[in-house]
């Protein structure tokens, strides 16, 4: 089957979140073990600047929009599995947030690898050794973060609905029957993960910043910084090109990387979580796609 729109989705607390061409959904199995799904419409910058979807410049603003829906999300999801009357988020909470997130990112993975690296300069000098050594830092302390994460007894829940998510698009893409008993027998792997497109952007940053000055350290951040928005674009094309060619042999060498890494990422999920997933894709897929 050709699909003209390549459907995504995030998981989220005890449910998935989906997002089609004109919707997203989240659908969220609540303590009583019913099923509440809300769907609202999509909102993007790139309808009043159409030139924000060019190639290279698409991949910062999708990261952006889609930080924006996953924060709503998992506020709807959060309120629905604890049972508390949802509050919605303020503009003000909402920028705090995006704020909060992509400051623990630049600590993490910029700020962190490029101090410690610079660190090494009295016994390893120039350029390309350093950045070598700065990048190889930056994958070593995502993988850290994701096999600490992971441990956590919730967020493993959470990595089932990741599968879960995985298995429908699968499932759909594939054009096969989308019940559950079907969709079960996809993997849990898939090539425009998000886990992927992190994992591209972190081998893409040791290219690009291999090419920048290491010295002064002040330099050594903002270069860093300032790169972040090419760094991400030429990931979000590397991940929508090595989809659309997956059949490629070179493309699949490419993309072992990623789903090598959704494997820590992604659990093997039981009926009632694919339940959840397919009801938040039903509710957004488009008229006459599903063959359910």
């Amino acid at each position: 089957m050709k699909n003209s729109f390549d459907y995504g989705g995030q998981a989220v607390i005890e449910g998935v979140m989906m997002r089609g061409p004109l919707r997203w959904s989240v659908a969220v199995r609540k303590p009583d073990r019913t099923i509440e799904v809300e769907t609202r419409e999509v909102e993007t910058i790139t309808r009043r600047f159409p030139f924000l979807k060019w190639p290279f410049i698409r991949g910062t603003v999708v990261l952006f929009e889609s930080l924006i829906v996953g924060i709503e999300a998992l506020s709807f999801s959060a309120s629905l599995a604890t049972g508390e009357e949802e509050k919605p988020i303020t503009k003000w909470e909402m920028a705090l947030t995006i704020l909060a997130a992509f400051g623990l990112a630049i600590l993490l993975f910029v700020l962190l690898p490029v101090a410690v690296a610079h660190l090494t300069l009295p016994y390893v000098q120039g350029n390309l050794a350093q950045n070598l050594i700065e990048g190889i830092l930056r994958v070593v302390v995502f993988l850290l973060y994701v096999v600490a994460v992971g441990r956590m007894k919730d967020i493993r829940r959470v990595f089932q609905y990741h599968g879960a998510e995985h298995k429908v698009i699968n499932a759909y893409e594939a054009g096969a029957p989308m019940t559950i008993a079907d969709i079960q027998r996809f993997k849990t792997l898939h090539p425009r993960c998000g886990t992927s497109f992190l994992m591209i952007v972190l081998v893409i940053s040791i290219l690009v910043f291999s090419v920048l000055a290491t010295e002064p350290l002040w330099w050594r951040f903002v270069s860093r910084l300032l790169m972040l928005p090419v760094v991400a674009g030429l990931g979000y094309e590397f991940i929508k090109f090595t989809g659309k060619h997956s059949s490629s042999a070179i493309c699949r060498v490419l993309m072992a990387p990623g789903l090598w890494l959704q494997k820590l990422t992604t659990r093997p999920p039981d009926d009632d979580q694919v339940e959840v997933a397919l009801m938040a894709f039903n509710a957004v897929a488009k008229e006459g796609e599903t063959n359910a």
